[in-house]
């Protein structure tokens, strides 16, 4: 969510211990270190192991010395100097045949505990180096394992566990430092390279949508294309491309309800000069010469479309979203209201052929509806149509409507701005505002009207309703 704004509207950004930069680089960090000791724990292990082996392989050594003897047998004096190298109290070695040579100054205390290198494992190695960084301070080990010099000889040494415990932290301690430098030269560069290729760019395309908002319709501050392919670009090029069509659109918004002001001003001084008019027009009805009277009729209907137009228009600029009084009632009897109120209209209401069957009942607003229907039979009578008929057929949830006629079908340019007011009139004199008031008054109600087809045999609208209304929403004007 945007923070507050400043009075010079620009836009108030978080710090930069809290902004984006500062969380990837902690997370950054984090994750390096989180896989360092994911990689730590099995070094440790396998570093005691090596630690373990040098120790057999040095007593491997220190045994030759007694098999350079002729009796097998060395000084209390070298023996105790070898143990000392070796790092042990006791040495032992089997050779396959040979029996067991031993080294041993003094008679160890009682063993803490034995390892088989032998018998290492992956997580037996994990196990073993946590208990002893995390064990006593000194333990008494007696470790047994082929010799690495030979496989076939088997090494037997029995030593204390402190030196191994230190240097098993100098290792740890040499590895944190190293992660440490890793994961802060990991982070740097992680930081820097999200910092160019996402958080400066994320900051302006926010910079700029909080631009927008405050002034949709100042073009100076608006953000350029960028030209990169990744995502970031993408969303940024779509960001320009949408504020540019609402910039278009409130431009052209703005100009419609200035131009619908001024319209609504005309209409009014208008609808006075044509009520004068009628009123003459009514009195030439009345002449005594044959040749006024035969056009009068025509003057009358020049002036009634000319006020019907001039009463659309103004009911067009006054009306905002459908307002829906809904109420449940039955189809056929509204279609029934409709087709006597078209009785002075050519064709009549022996022209509109009600085939919906008594009993769909739908809920939804019966006046607008009759609105909308209404427009659509008398435009198809006063289009030529000889019949207009209006058949319906539940499917699932919805009601579908067909209002189809044969008449001459609408020409293709009606067709293509249907909907659109002023724009989409199929007949001399009409406005367009018929069908684009009942698109809206079919959208609130969760509906749809759709022109299915429109040719030399007749046109037919294809109208859904649906039969409950759950919640229904205003449909915005067309504009």
């Amino acid at each position: 969510m945007l923070g507050p704004r400043s009075p010079g509207n620009s836009l108030r950004l978080p710090p930069l211990t809290r902004s984006l930069s500062a969380k990837l680089l902690l997370l950054t960090i984090a994750f390096v270190m989180l896989a360092e000791v994911l990689i730590y724990a099995p070094s440790i292990g396998r570093m005691r192991l090596v630690y373990l082996q040098e120790r057999l392989a040095a007593a491997h050594l220190s045994i030759l010395a007694l098999e350079a003897t002729p009796d097998n047998m060395v000084s209390k004096e070298m023996e105790a100097e070898l143990l000392q190298h070796v790092g042990a109290y006791t040495v032992a070695l089997t050779k396959p045949g040979a029996g067991k040579l031993m080294l041993m100054v003094e008679t160890p205390e009682q063993l803490d505990a034995t390892y088989d290198l032998g018998d290492a494992s992956f997580f037996g190695l994990i196990r073993d180096a946590v208990m002893t960084m995390l064990g006593p301070e000194n333990r008494l080990l007696r470790i047994i394992g082929p010799s690495p010099k030979d496989p076939e000889i088997l090494v037997e040494v029995v030593m204390d566990e402190a030196p191994l415990r230190r240097e098993m932290f100098d290792y740890s301690w040499r590895i944190l430092n190293l992660s440490l430098v890793i994961s802060m030269f990991t982070a740097a560069l992680v930081y820097l390279s999200l910092l160019l290729l996402m958080v400066r760019p994320m900051r302006r395309i926010t910079e700029s949508m909080a631009a927008f908002r405050a002034n949709p319709e100042v073009v100076a501050e608006a953000l350029p294309a960028s030209e990169r392919s990744d995502e970031i670009g993408i969303a940024q090029r779509e960001l320009v491309n949408m504020q540019q069509g609402l910039r278009a659109a409130l431009l052209q918004k703005t100009r419609l309800a200035a131009l619908g002001t001024a319209v609504t001003k005309v209409n009014h001084d208008l609808r006075n000069i044509l009520a004068t008019a009628s009123l003459i027009s009514d009195r030439l009805g009345k002449s005594g010469d044959p040749a006024v009277r035969s056009m009068a009729p025509t003057l009358v209907g020049a002036i009634d479309r000319a006020l019907h137009l001039c009463s659309q228009t103004l009911q067009f600029t006054r009306e905002g979203p459908a307002q829906l009084d809904l109420q449940r009632f039955d189809l056929r009897d509204l279609l029934t209201e409709v087709r006597e109120a078209v009785s002075d209209v050519a064709g009549g209401r022996e022209g509109v052929a009600n085939e919906v069957e008594r009993g769909f009942e739908i809920e939804a607003d019966r006046e607008q509806l009759y609105r909308v229907f209404l427009n659509l039979t008398r435009n198809a009578l006063e289009a030529g149509a000889p019949q207009v008929r209006i058949a319906a057929r539940p499917v699932r949830d919805f009601l579908v409507i067909d209002v189809e006629d044969n008449g001459p079908g609408m020409p293709e340019a009606a067709q293509q701005n249907i909907f659109k007011p002023f724009a989409g009139s199929a007949r001399e004199g009409g406005t367009g505002l018929g069908l684009s008031i009942a698109h809206d008054i079919l959208r609130a109600h969760g509906g749809d009207i759709r022109l299915e087809r429109s040719s030399a045999e007749g046109t037919l609208f294809r109208l859904v309703l649906p039969l409950r209304q759950v919640q229904p929403q205003p449909a915005a004007k067309a504009s």
